[in-house]
């Protein structure tokens, strides 16, 4: 039977949409992460003192945005079908990982937008609009935020990473198509 590819999830796999959205968020994830680390270690003098953190800020509600757009999709879509060979506690720990990943990015997000807003300052990003702050929540703010931040963000991308390895577990050694169903979209 030829297959084809379609937008929308099926029961046996994943649409182009969600493909796409996750990897653009998985890739934007990963860069994010030492953009940050970076960013910590830039003083006032440096000539990138300034443009880093806007584009960290700039990505970062961007990707908030991209993340609200994929929780839609994926109420919107079926999942696929769990495939017949995943036990029963591969599946629960997979549910129980990708709502923790999600669950981390919104949290990371948050706190990267109480650091950004701790002065009252609207966010630009990239100039293209502005996401407007709120009154400082917290006191501190931008210090408690930005450890909230960092902890947070090492999280998710630890746990991303054990993901990962789950995946090319599957791939290389189960040799079942858990990672190709995340790859390309082909349903029959």
């Amino acid at each position: 039977m030829a297959s084809r590819f379609t937008l929308r999830n099926s029961s046996s796999g994943y649409g182009l949409v969600a493909i796409g959205l996750h990897w653009l968020m998985a890739l934007a994830i990963i860069g994010m992460y030492p953009l940050g680390l970076y960013i910590e270690t830039l003083d006032y003098y440096d000539p990138n003192y300034r443009i880093i953190p806007h584009w960290h800020k700039s990505i970062g509600l961007l990707l908030a945005i991209t993340l609200c757009l994929r929780l839609g999709w994926r109420i919107a879509n079926p999942r696929p079908a769990p495939l017949p060979q995943h036990k029963p506690w591969e599946q629960r720990m997979a549910r129980i990982t990708h709502h923790l990943l999600y669950l981390l990015m919104a949290c990371v997000f948050a706190a990267g937008y109480l650091i950004s807003t701790a002065d009252g300052r609207a966010i630009e990003v990239f100039n293209w609009f502005t996401v407007p702050a709120l009154p400082p929540l917290l006191e501190n703010q931008e210090d408690v935020a930005g450890e909230l931040h960092y902890w947070l963000a090492t999280g998710l991308v630890s746990l991303a990473s054990i993901h990962a390895l789950a995946a090319l577990k599957h791939h290389f050694i189960d040799r079942d198509g858990t990672l190709r169903r995340m790859l390309k979209s082909e349903h029959k």
